[in-house]
């Protein structure tokens, strides 16, 4: 019963206030994994851009999606193609004009070994 507790809350959409949340998709996968994620943003004028990063201790990939201010759609969805095993941290940070942090969300996912066949 607790493992299914700890599952369930480990799908959840971690937030930033109400300013931004972020939802990761599956929370756990055999490698080579395709994850989905999901950031749901408020509109407002200083939002330009979302950088999305999956990091663990071996690997690191990130994507920065430009955005149009308050115009910008309230859903972003980006795919991280192929990750090797690991525990990653799956982070969004959603950035104004000058670069700067308007709010971070995290989430982590579990990309376990495919067994093999004998």
């Amino acid at each position: 019963m607790m493992f299914g507790i700890l599952l369930f809350m480990a799908t959840l959409p971690a937030g930033a206030g109400d300013r931004m949340a972020l939802k990761v998709s599956p929370a756990v996968a055999f490698a080579p994994a395709n994850l989905i994620v999901r950031t749901m943003i408020e509109a407002d004028a200083k939002n330009r851009a979302i950088e999305i990063v999956a990091e663990s201790t071996d690997f690191y990939r990130s994507s920065e999606i430009q955005l149009d201010g308050e115009h910008a759609p309230r859903t972003t969805t980006f795919e991280f193609r192929s990750l090797p095993q690991g525990v990653y941290e799956v982070k969004a940070t959603l950035l104004a004009s000058d670069g700067s942090a308007l709010a971070t969300v995290r989430q982590q996912v579990n990309v376990i070994a495919t067994g093999t066949c004998h």
